[in-house]
C-alpha cells in the first residue's frame, strides 16, 4: 500500500516504447502556431508536420503512435486509467517554440496536455525526466535525487509552461512548489492539500496506483498542484529536490522563447 507513483519507466511488464516520442534534430525555434480542433487524430497530424526525424534519444521516428498499451503500466507501481476526462476547450493553440538544451522533443507533450489526455501527459512528463537527467538515468530507467540538480533549467521551463497553459496555471511543479511552502515543507500535510490522500474510514492513507488509479486526472476535478505525479517509492528526495530546483528561484521560467 502507499503511495506508489514510480518515476521509473516500465522496463518489467512491457517493451520500450519507440514511438513515445517525436525525433527532432532542429530545436531552433519557429514562429509558427498551429490553432486546431482538439481531435487525437489532428493534433497527432500537426506533431508529424512540426517534427523532424533524426536520432535524438530514441530511435528514428515519423509519426507518434497511441495504443492503448502505450501507457499501460508502470513497473510495480500499478496500472494508470486508460483515459483521462478531455477537457472542454474547444480550441488551444499548440506552441511550436519548445527548446530543450538536449534535444528532447516535447511536441507529444504538448499534444497530449492540449487534447486534455492528463494521462498520458503525467507518463510523458516521468519519461522525459529520465532522459534530461542524463544517461545514467536513462540507463537505469529512473531518477535519483542527486541527479535533479542535473537537469537543465530550459527543459524544465519548457515542461512547466506546457502544464501551466493548458491547466489554467493549476498543475506543474511551481505549483506543487507554491503548495510546499504553504505546508511548511511537511511531506504529509503537502500530499494532503495537492489530494494525494484519501480516506479509508477513519485511516487517511496515501493514494494508491494499483489497479484503477486512485488520482484524478480531470482538470475539473483535481486540486491545485495534483499534477504532475512524482516517485515517492525510494522517499521524498527526489520530488523535494525538483520542487528546490533553480528553475523556481526565480519567474523566469514563464518567459516564452
Amino acid at each position: 500500500t502507499g503511495f506508489h507513483t514510480a518515476l521509473q519507466s516500465e522496463t518489467a511488464k512491457r517493451k520500450k516504447r519507440p514511438s513515445l516520442r517525436l525525433c527532432c534534430s532542429d530545436n531552433k525555434p519557429t514562429n509558427r502556431k498551429i490553432t486546431m480542433k482538439l481531435s487525437i487524430a489532428t493534433i497527432a497530424a500537426a506533431a508529424v508536420a512540426i517534427a523532424t526525424p533524426a536520432n535524438a534519444f530514441a530511435p528514428q521516428c515519423n509519426s507518434v503512435v497511441r495504443s492503448s498499451g502505450l501507457y499501460s503500466t508502470m513497473a510495480d507501481s500499478g496500472v494508470p486509467p486508460a483515459s483521462s476526462t478531455s477537457s472542454n476547450v474547444e480550441d488551444a493553440t499548440l506552441p511550436t517554440k519548445l527548446p530543450s538544451d538536449v534535444g528532447f522533443d516535447y511536441v507529444p507533450l504538448a499534444s497530449a496536455l492540449a487534447s486534455g489526455d492528463l494521462t498520458e501527459a503525467d507518463q510523458i512528463t516521468r519519461d522525459a525526466l529520465i532522459v534530461i537527467a542524463g544517461s545514467k538515468a536513462k540507463g537505469r530507467d529512473f531518477v535519483y535525487w542527486t541527479e535533479v540538480k542535473d537537469i537543465p533549467s530550459t527543459d524544465l521551463a519548457t515542461i512547466e509552461r506546457l502544464w501551466n497553459q493548458f491547466s489554467g496555471g493549476k498543475f506543474g511543479y511551481s505549483v506543487q512548489k507554491k503548495k510546499w511552502r504553504q505546508s511548511k515543507e511537511d511531506f504529509e500535510l503537502f500530499c494532503k492539500k495537492i489530494g494525494w490522500t484519501t480516506t479509508d474510514g477513519e485511516v487517511e492513507r496515501k493514494k494508491r496506483w494499483f489497479g484503477a488509479s486512485e488520482f484524478t486526472y480531470d482538470v475539473k476535478k483535481a486540486p491545485e498542484g495534483h499534477l504532475p505525479l512524482t516517485s515517492a517509492l525510494r522517499g521524498t528526495s527526489l520530488i523535494k529536490k525538483l520542487l528546490t530546483h533553480p528553475v523556481w528561484d526565480n519567474d523566469d521560467w514563464k518567459k516564452e522563447p
